[in-house]
Order: C-alpha cells, then sequence, then structure tokens
C-alpha cells in the first residue's frame, strides 16, 4: 500500500514538473512584456515594478488590433473549410463503398507525407495566375484542405455504429441529413478537438504567410518581424505582441475545452 502512495506521488511530482518546463517558456514571454523598457534583459524571475510600456510601444509601431482581426480571419476560415471537407470526405470513406476507394484513401495517406514544402511552388504559380498573392485569401485557399484531418475523423466514422446510419436511412433520412442530425452530433469531442488543432496550426503559420504576403502589416506572425532590424531587435515590444498572438489561442483553447468535456459527459450512442 505504501509502495503503491509512493509511486503515485512520484507521478505527480514528475507531472508537475514537466509542466512547469512546459508553462515557463510562457510566463517568461508574459514576464519580459511587463518588464521596464530598460529592464527588459534582466533575468529576474518576478517583473518588478510592472510596465505595459512595452505593449504601448507595440500598439505604435504597429496596428494591433489589425494584424489580430486579419490574423483571426486566415485562422477561422482555414480551419473551417478543413473541417468541412474532412468531414465530408471522411463520411465517404468510412460509410460508402466506391470503386478506387482504398487507392483514393492512400492517395491522402501519401499526400499527408509530402512536405508542404514541396508543393509550394506549384501553389505560389497558381496564385499568380489567380491575382490572389499578396491577399489574404491567397494564403488560405492552398490550405484548405487537410490529410491529416480527413485520416484522424476517418478513424472515428469507421467506429461510429452502422446500425445507427442504417435505422435511419429506414426512417427515410437522407444521407446529408443523416450526416448532420445523427453523425455530428455524436463527434462533438473528435470534432472540438481537431478544430482547436487546425486553428492553432493555422494562426501559429508563419512560412506561408511570409511567402504570400509581402506587408510586414498583415498578420501577426509577419507583424513580428517589424521589432527585428540591422541595429538590433526591440524585445520588449516583441514580446509584448507575441504575448498578445496568444491570448486569443488560449481563450479558444479553454473555451472548447470545456465544450469537449460537456460532449464526452452529455452525448451518447442511444
Amino acid at each position: 500500500m505504501m509502495i503503491e502512495r509512493l509511486r503515485g506521488v512520484g507521478s505527480h511530482l514528475l507531472l508537475a514538473g514537466t509542466s512547469l518546463v512546459c508553462v515557463f517558456p510562457i510566463y517568461w514571454l508574459f514576464a519580459t512584456a511587463l518588464r521596464r523598457p530598460q529592464d527588459v534583459t534582466s533575468l529576474s524571475p518576478l517583473p518588478w515594478p510592472l510596465s505595459i510600456d512595452n505593449f504601448l510601444d507595440a500598439a505604435d509601431k504597429v496596428d494591433v488590433l489589425g494584424l489580430i482581426a486579419n490574423t483571426f480571419f486566415v485562422a477561422i476560415l482555414s480551419a473551417t473549410a478543413q473541417l468541412l471537407i474532412a468531414l465530408l470526405a471522411s463520411y465517404a470513406f468510412a460509410v460508402y463503398t466506391f470503386p478506387l476507394q482504398r487507392v483514393l484513401y492512400l492517395a491522402f495517406v501519401g499526400i499527408w507525407l509530402v512536405p508542404f514544402q514541396v508543393t509550394m511552388l506549384p501553389n505560389y504559380i497558381l496564385l499568380t495566375q489567380l491575382g490572389l498573392i499578396n491577399t489574404l485569401i491567397g494564403v488560405v485557399l492552398p490550405t484548405m484542405c487537410s490529410a491529416l484531418a480527413v485520416l484522424l475523423l476517418r478513424q472515428h466514422m469507421a467506429a461510429f455504429p452502422k446500425e445507427l446510419i442504417a435505422a435511419a436511412r429506414i426512417d427515410g433520412r437522407s444521407s446529408w441529413s443523416i450526416l448532420w442530425t445523427v453523425v455530428v452530433p455524436n463527434l462533438r469531442p473528435a470534432l472540438a478537438a481537431l478544430g482547436i488543432l487546425l486553428f492553432i496550426n493555422s494562426w501559429n503559420e508563419y512560412f506561408w504567410p511570409a511567402v504570400v504576403l509581402r506587408q510586414s502589416n498583415s498578420v501577426l506572425q509577419l507583424g513580428l518581424r517589424s521589432f527585428m532590424g540591422t541595429e538590433g531587435d526591440q524585445w520588449g515590444p516583441m514580446m509584448a505582441l507575441a504575448g498578445l498572438a496568444c491570448l486569443p489561442v488560449l481563450l479558444l483553447y479553454l473555451v472548447l475545452q470545456r465544450q469537449i468535456v460537456n460532449a464526452f459527459v452529455r452525448s451518447g450512442l442511444k
């Protein structure tokens, strides 16, 4: 009994230590942002006295609200499109039987294994021909389909009871109605978790927006470059803007995390 308690205490201490290691960079980010400009390089663990000068400096040099709005637009549109396409594709792979089904599924797996940098040049040429370079739609368009999202949702769809779908068909429901009234309500935890991952991935994307957008004040990730120069990096405003970039993601995660827990508790296959 004592050995089991010691193991439990050891496991909790290990988890606590790992959590501190993961949280410390975020703490240091906000601690640096809240220091006075002359104390930005200080190694003191506590930012005292507190100051918002770095946030004011960042707001003077870049359009913070505009950057957040543009980044949110790109992230929500890209994540929504990926989630919708993945939902429809995974439903087709799991429910229907059609020619070359396995070949198409393996094609999705192959697409997932191909780095985005390989398809970057064809996508850039296509956007140039469409006149979408230096536009937010140009950033979103090549990212509207995620092979990983299709593969993840397909596993959940495959585990969905086929008897419920058959019963809905007997009741006279169409495939579209079955998807949205029977399947989707019971996949809310998986959809919420996948939505979080897709949104965070789109929100943090830097490489592709840097290729498509020519203005540094387009999205948050490019706005951070405004504080980097040949004469030195302005760490205070940079950390302040980076801290503001983290807040929407953290808030969204907290909100959807509660929804996931509620979905696990309340939803059930009846």
